[in-house]
């Protein structure tokens, strides 16, 4: 009895190492190729592509196999399938009897084992072939449980030409994943691998019916289903029609496909209803833009809640050739016009260097050769900062961006993943904020979801980060053990999250953001009955290439880029016009009736009472005062000083400083302290503009800082040039009579200027007079003095030509 059983012990030794030789030797054939899936939030497919084979092959996941499925699968073509182990003796010797003595119908006892061996390698039906599939079948079920190999049979059996799987099938004929069929269509899917060339949905739709209905009464007859949802069953029409593919965001689709590739299901971040809105509303758009020379438009929804992607339009119409509709205008870098703004003076903000009552010149200024103007082409003169931001004046955020710094501004870009400013960085200047710099859709979406975080800015989420999904139930029944993991609550992960300004600087931007009366709100949107409570603001390329309108809610942020992917230009293209009216379509379609939250100031904001002339702390001469928001602690202090107290003698003829005023015979007076430029533009322009008298001519002493004073948080100088740019080259024809322009930019008790060139006196001329003269070749020295004594120089480099 110990050799026998000896012998035993060594021949299951020697059989167990010869099946490991063999499955060592003879691998597994490699997985199946799928079609890559592009799924939504729900699980729907949004897009799907062809596999490398060019075959319809969607993978089916374990929990879309329902029982239904189950079972009209496995008693149609193999009811002993969970008790085998890959082969059936009995069916076999059945088979064989039937087979050899013509008995019955010709079988060939094939378990679903089998036949998930042969479809994995197909070869031609020969006895020696018949040994292979029962051979791996013995191996696909030491490698897989039931569950996993009913999965692959039911994501490779053919439905005739190039589908293959039941998802396939029920995606392109019914349009519902398998887990939505009604047992009707359930069956109907069952019976045609049997016959995937003679029974053909769409062609064969009686045939079919026939059959479906005879295995239906044969289930009923067996009870494997409820009487009366057999009875349904067959009531149910056959109504089954070859369908497209899912097409639905098709450049995300694209993308995600293109960075995991071999990847068969990818769980993407998009809802479909809202993708499908957002397709719709940007496709019927442009339709009514045509006639203006618009080809094309992109739209970006954000969830300011999870950061997550919910709807991605690159293009209105992906097949358009002719429109380049296959470019992805969401990742295309283009002009971003005025859009960044808002992060400008988010960061002056924080910097103290303005609040929203501050006042800004806005009159015609050189920033060293750099000389911007206002989209209108006009200048106000002073305008208050939230004035300067909803009326997107130019001027105004380059001198803020000149305090700010640009490195400390393209900086903040950098953090906030702004690719192509990062490379650009140290060529940028003072125009980056007027659109000279390049931006994506994404990346400013990405930027005003920061804003309406309260400056905290997060990348964007375009998939589910998806854990394994218990499958207790559907798991159980066929025979594998539940796992005990769960979808997580939050399919999307925080992380990569900084603040790019503080809160209380966002909550600013948004209160001024969210104001109506502005000139960028669509004629058509103001006498709108329900205008959308946002914060948005415009944005316009030079060359009217890009117009853009990007605004948010506490739900949503949503971004809008329209124009044309060759670049070409349009009269009508600017954002008010063209950009905002399909901003707040979108925000009507997918908010309407969402909450009414608002966003609250944070306790890091305060009031304070300002001067109404300056936006600063009141001085002693400041009966105007307003309430602004201030930011304690990084907000600016300093007391205003629009008037200044000046010494003027009995008839008021000429002005006095403390070194040469008399013991008696004066008088006191409030002078407007504005600034040198600010002056100069409102006598220009006609405005009033009051200039201090001469000064005393029998004064002696040279004045300095303290006869005039600037104003406002950044101290100007009393005296600058204006023209021309220092450092500037200028190139003249040298048989033309041009010449270069002179002017300055004087405080107000200057009443007239003295010109030189190359230390040579050329003329006087008054405080805002324009001198022009012919400049020598070469590097020039221009040099301006008033008659205060204060004195100012350039140098110019002239060539000929």
């Amino acid at each position: 009895m110990r050799r026998l059983l000896f012998r035993i012990v060594l021949a299951l030794a020697a059989l167990l190492g010869l099946a490991f030789g063999a499955d060592w030797l003879f691998p597994l054939p490699p997985a199946p190729q799928y079609s890559p899936l592009v799924l939504a939030t729900d699980g729907t497919v949004l897009h799907a592509y062809l596999n490398p084979t060019q075959k319809w092959r969607m993978k089916t996941e374990l929990p879309e196999i329902t029982p239904a499925l189950q079972t009209a699968i496995i008693e149609k073509e193999d009811r002993y399938f969970r008790y085998h182990l890959g082969i059936n003796p009995l069916a076999m010797v059945q088979a064989a009897g039937r087979n050899l003595f013509g008995h019955g119908r010709t079988t060939g006892a094939s378990t679903i084992t089998m036949q998930v061996a042969r479809l994995l390698e197909p070869k031609e039906r020969t006895l020696g072939n018949k040994l292979r599939e029962m051979l791996r079948a013995l191996q696909l079920e030491a490698h897989y449980s039931k569950a996993e190999i009913l999965q692959l049979y039911l994501n490779l059996v053919p439905y005739g030409g190039n589908i293959e799987g039941v998802k396939s099938a029920a995606l392109l004929y019914f349009q519902q994943p398998p887990d939505y069929l009604s047992l009707a269509q359930t069956v109907t899917l069952a019976i045609i691998p049997n016959r995937p060339g003679g029974l053909v949905l769409g062609r064969h739709n009686a045939e079919i019916t026939r059959e479906r209905n005879r295995w239906l009464h044969y289930f009923g007859r067996e009870k494997l289903f409820p009487a009366q949802d057999i009875a349904d069953a067959l009531l149910e029409p056959l109504v089954a029609q070859r369908h497209p593919a899912p097409t639905l965001a098709p450049h995300l689709a694209r993308r995600l496909v293109l960075a995991q590739p071999g990847t068969a299901l990818i769980h993407s971040s998009l809802r479909p209803a809202t993708q499908a809105k957002a397709e719709d509303l940007a496709r019927n758009y442009v339709r009514r833009l045509a006639t203006l020379g618009i080809s094309q438009a992109a739209v970006l929804v954000v969830n300011n809640r999870t950061h997550a992607v919910e709807a991605y339009v690159g293009s209105v119409d992906f097949q358009d050739a002719g429109a380049l509709g296959q470019v992805d205008g969401v990742r295309a870098v283009r002009s971003p016009g005025s859009t960044l703004k808002p992060l400008l003076y988010g960061l002056a903000f924080d910097r103290g260097l303005v609040t929203p009552k501050t006042v800004l010149p806005d009159v015609p200024t050189n920033f060293q050769g750099f000389r911007p103007e206002n989209f209108d082409k006009h200048c106000q003169g002073e305008v208050t900062m939230e004035r300067a931001l909803t009326y997107s004046l130019n001027i105004p955020a380059v001198r803020v961006l000149s305090e700010v710094g640009v490195d400390k501004f393209t900086n903040t870009l950098r953090q906030a993943d702004f690719r192509q400013v990062a490379r650009d960085a140290p060529r940028l200047g003072l125009s980056t904020i007027l659109g000279g710099c390049g931006a994506t859709l994404e990346e400013l979406t990405g930027l005003y979801s920061a804003l309406a975080n309260g400056g905290r800015w997060q990348e964007l989420e375009l998939k589910t980060k998806q854990d394994k999904v218990e499958i207790a139930a559907d798991a159980t029944e066929l025979g594998k053990k539940p796992t005990g993991a769960t979808q997580p609550k939050n399919p999307f992960l925080i992380f990569n999250s900084k603040f790019l300004i503080s809160e209380a600087a966002a909550y600013l931007l948004t209160d001024i953001l969210a104001q109506r009366t502005r000139p960028d709100l669509p004629l058509d949107a103001a006498a709108s009955r329900h205008l959308p409570r946002i914060a948005w603001k415009t944005g316009t390329s030079y060359g009217r290439r890009d117009a853009w309108s990007i605004g948010y809610n506490q739900q949503y942020t949503i971004g809008v880029w329209v124009g044309n992917f060759n670049g070409q230009g349009s009269p009508a293209l600017t954002g008010a016009d063209v950009a905002s009216p399909l901003l707040f379509n979108l925000f009507n379609a997918l908010a309407y009736n969402g909450k009414s939250e608002w966003f609250t100031p944070p306790a890091s904001l305060d009031f304070r009472l300002v001067c109404a002339e300056t936006g600063l702390v009141p001085g002693e001469n400041c009966p105007n005062q307003l309430l602004d928001y201030y930011l304690p602690g990084a907000s600016g202090s300093q007391r205003c000083q629009h008037l200044r107290e000046v010494l003027l003698s009995a008839d008021g003829q000429y002005s006095y400083c403390r070194a040469c005023a008399p013991t008696s015979g004066y008088r006191r007076e409030l002078f407007p302290n504005l600034r040198p430029e600010v002056l100069a533009f409102r006598e220009v322009h006609g405005l009033p503009a009051r200039r201090l008298p001469p000064h005393n001519p029998a004064c002696r002493l040279v004045r300095g800082a303290d006869a005039a004073g600037a104003v406002g948080p950044d101290a100007a100088p009393l005296l600058a040039i204006t023209s021309p740019a220092a450092h500037a080259e200028y190139v003249l024809s040298a048989t033309e009579k041009q010449q270069l322009l002179l002017s300055c930019a004087a405080a107000s008790e200057v009443r007239q200027v003295y010109w030189y060139v190359n230390d040579q006196f050329l003329q006087a001329a008054p405080a805002t007079g324009r001198v022009f003269f012919r400049p020598p070749p070469g590097e020039v020295k221009i040099s301006c003095a008033d008659d205060h004594g204060r004195t100012v120089e350039v140098r110019v480099l002239v060539r000929e030509l």
